[in-house]
């Protein structure tokens, strides 16, 4: 038995954190949409054998434990005592370790993709209650639209679609580590904005609102030990986006444009600059 579920790259709109947990973990208040730049993952299951094999077509991934994909067949395995080896074989096209979520939306696609073949008949709400256990962006890649999220990740609360619009993306030519980025954040300090703002600019359908009012605030984090991650967001503007900022950690930065036209200008601009350069539609 095999299963193939797509697995779409996420952008932060909307990033802030105000505190920590006790356990160190940041609570966080974001918005969080997701586009075609996907991955595809085959998930095979045969029954009556045992463990787990994670193949890739890219050699900047582990194979082993320490894939997201990996642990959430094995945390399905064990909860459900499922006596039957895994194979996934993920085909990348999601950049990694570059703040689009490639991971958590590999692992939230297994998760899927096994809730099928084992006939498990898990919701979504189940998935993503166990997709936290495996990283705080699997719950809402589990879900995949765009939505509110809250807590350590686990609360997802789905919001109106967004108004057309194109996503250029750029990832420059370096790794930033979540875990080091969360480690340096000093919540007193950060400049803290008003997800209200945002989350009625969605209500309202309002294009010119939501470039207004996206925001990031770990972009203070991250650009102080990555200027270039800065020096990209400004380009992007410069080039005529209507609002531009880094996803996730980062380091990668998108802008987001009302025309194509504009949005292919932008794209031929920055491969000047930039490593890896994406245009993509919101899903």
């Amino acid at each position: 038995m095999e299963i193939t579920e797509k697995a779409p790259a996420k952008l932060n709109l909307f990033l802030d954190t105000p505190f920590n947990h006790p356990d160190g973990l940041p609570e966080w208040n974001m918005i969080m949409t997701s586009v075609d730049l996907a991955d595809y993952v085959k998930i095979e299951s045969i029954p009556g054998r045992t463990g787990i094999k994670v193949r890739t077509n890219t050699g900047f991934l582990p194979n082993d434990s320490r894939n997201l994909a990996y642990q959430a067949a094995r945390v399905l395995q064990e909860k459900y005592q499922i006596r039957a080896r895994v194979n996934i074989e993920i085909r990348k096209h999601i950049p990694v370790a570059a703040g689009l979520g490639g991971g958590s939306s590999d692992a939230a696609a297994v998760l899927r993709g096994l809730n099928q073949l084992w006939n498990l008949k898990l919701n979504n709400e189940e998935l993503a209650k166990i997709g936290l256990t495996i990283d705080s962006d699997v719950p809402f890649c589990v879900y995949g639209h765009t939505a509110h999220v809250l807590g350590k990740g686990e609360k997802v609360i789905p919001l109106k679609k967004l108004p057309p619009m194109w996503v250029v993306i750029a990832k420059p030519k370096l790794s930033v580590s979540t875990p080091h980025i969360i480690s340096k954040i000093e919540h007193q300090t950060l400049q803290h904005s008003n997800i209200k703002l945002m989350l009625d600019a969605i209500e309202h359908e309002d294009y010119d609102s939501i470039c207004r009012y996206m925001g990031n605030v770990l972009e203070q984090v991250t650009g102080k030990e990555h200027p270039e991650v800065l020096k990209i967001k400004d380009k992007i503007k410069q080039f005529g986006a209507d609002a531009a900022q880094m996803s996730g950690t980062g380091p990668t930065v998108f802008g987001i444009c009302s025309k194509s036209t504009r949005a292919k200008h932008i794209v031929n601009s920055l491969k000047g600059f930039c490593h890896e350069v994406y245009l993509v539609r919101i899903l």
